[in-house]
């Protein structure tokens, strides 16, 4: 009987062979089906009416006016510290204004009785005087109050498919390709199955006998049997193993990157970064004391009792403008501010503030030696709060980071008395100009460790 060599080869090639047709005719096809560009619908906008001067003054000029020394205690649709000014010039004449607006104690203590009025409703609040406004600049300001409120726009909200259209018009779609590409690899199943099957019927029929094949030992024992490769496959796992528990223990109590949820949304992009608040207004404790300590809720309201709403370019796509007003109503739960009637009801709420940044007992850390003292700003150790939405610990806080940033970071001299006598020794004994904290006896361990 005729030996030949194992059939599966003549398998392998007609695999191969339709493995590059498959592949050849599905590049041509996805290079035909690139989707028809298709075109957007333009969106309705409103066009914003013209601002125009109204009762002799420019609305435009008056909201820049208005913004300037009104809006600190004056919304023009909801009270604040003073009434809401939409529409005010319906509410007295407007040669009323001129003397309330420049002085409006001389008024109250005159008598008159709009200004009486205003004034028992909210007292113990009393209009600033501004004499530096002219006739003008307050035509200004009433012509700004006169303004309607503004709609928001009711457009067409758009995409680049409109709801119910079939994308990829034109051409053809990815669920085409996918079925096709399916189909075709279920026949290439079929045809191998059907061409193995024929290839042995031949064999038989031809008296050829097809080889067996060859018995190999698995590779495991292979292995095994090589006393050199398992040794050294041995002392590379231990080494390994070790690496990565050693890791494992070292990363244990490092926070890290930690970004709890506070009851309260606090967005410091917001107030550090849009706004520009610096970090020691809030957090004053810094400067004279060894914890940064978290800001009381009167130092929110020092603005919040002004400030009840975002902006609109506030929100983000994750975060909505209702989301910022929703969590400054929970300040004014908190401190119990009702700000329709701008008081203090007495009815406050603890906020339980969830810690960041906690370091071991044992360690000792001083804010105002750091940050009045040595002059470094916040971002060193907090990272860019000025971006963060939800604050997180930026620094791991270990013993080496500490250690690096003393020996890398010079001590402030321009007006530090303090360190004038020891920086001239110590400059001399180590031939430098200017020393790092670690030169100054920032390494010792009682200066952390007590």
């Amino acid at each position: 009987m005729k030996k030949v060599g194992n059939h599966n080869s003549i398998s392998r090639k007609i695999v191969f062979s339709l493995a590059l047709m498959l592949t050849f005719s599905l590049s041509s096809l996805s290079q035909n089906a690139t989707p028809a560009a298709t075109a957007a619908t333009p969106a309705t906008t409103t066009t914003a009416p013209a601002t125009t001067a109204t009762g002799g003054g420019d609305a435009a000029a008056g909201k820049a006016l208005f913004n300037v020394n009104c809006a600190a205690c004056h919304n023009l649709d909801k009270k604040m510290t003073g009434p809401a000014l939409r529409g005010v010039t319906g509410r007295h004449a407007k040669d009323w204004f001129y003397p309330w607006i420049t002085n409006s104690s001389a008024m109250i203590k005159s008598g008159d009785p709009d200004a009486v009025k205003l004034w028992e409703e909210y007292k113990p609040s009393v209009m600033t005087a501004f004499p530096n406004l002219s006739k003008q600049d307050i035509d200004n300001i009433l012509a700004y109050t006169d303004e309607p409120k503004a709609v928001a726009p009711t457009g067409i909200v758009t995409s680049a498919a409109p709801p119910g259209a079939k994308g990829n018009e034109g051409g053809i779609s990815n669920n085409v390709v996918l079925g096709a590409l399916c189909l075709v690899m279920f026949l290439l199943v079929i045809m191998l199955f059907f061409v193995n099957n024929i290839l042995t019927k031949v064999a038989k029929a031809n008296g050829i006998e097809v080889a067996p094949k060859q018995v190999r030992l698995p590779l495991w024992r292979v292995f095994a049997k090589n006393q050199f490769l398992v040794l050294v496959t041995s002392i590379f796992l231990l080494l390994s193993s070790g690496y990565f528990v050693y890791g494992f223990l070292m990363q244990i109590g490092i926070d890290q990157d930690y970004q709890p949820i506070q009851p309260i949304h606090y967005s410091h992009r917001i107030h550090a970064g849009s706004n520009g608040i610096d970090c020691k207004y809030c957090h004053s404790s810094a400067r004279v004391s060894k914890h940064a300590g978290i800001p009381s809720l009167n130092v929110c309201m020092n603005c919040h009792k002004s400030i009840g709403e975002v902006s609109d370019t506030t929100a983000t796509p994750e975060y909505s403008k209702a989301f910022y007003d929703a969590e400054i109503q929970k300040l004014y739960s908190a401190v119990g501010w009702d700000k329709d009637n701008q008081k203090y009801t007495g009815k406050s709420q603890p906020v339980k503030w969830v810690r960041i940044h906690n370091l071991p007992d044992f360690v000792y850390f001083n804010h105002s030696q750091h940050v009045t003292v040595a002059g470094i700003e916040c971002q060193k150790c907090h990272g860019p709060v000025q971006t963060y939405e939800i604050q997180k610990q930026f620094a791991p806080l270990t013993m080496g980071w500490c250690i690096k940033c003393h020996r890398e970071t010079d001590v402030k001299m321009e007006g530090n008395a303090y360190y004038t006598k020891i920086h001239d020794e110590l400059s001399k004994k180590y031939g430098v100009d200017k020393l790092t904290a670690a030169q100054m006896g920032g390494l010792e361990c009682g200066k952390c460790h007590y």
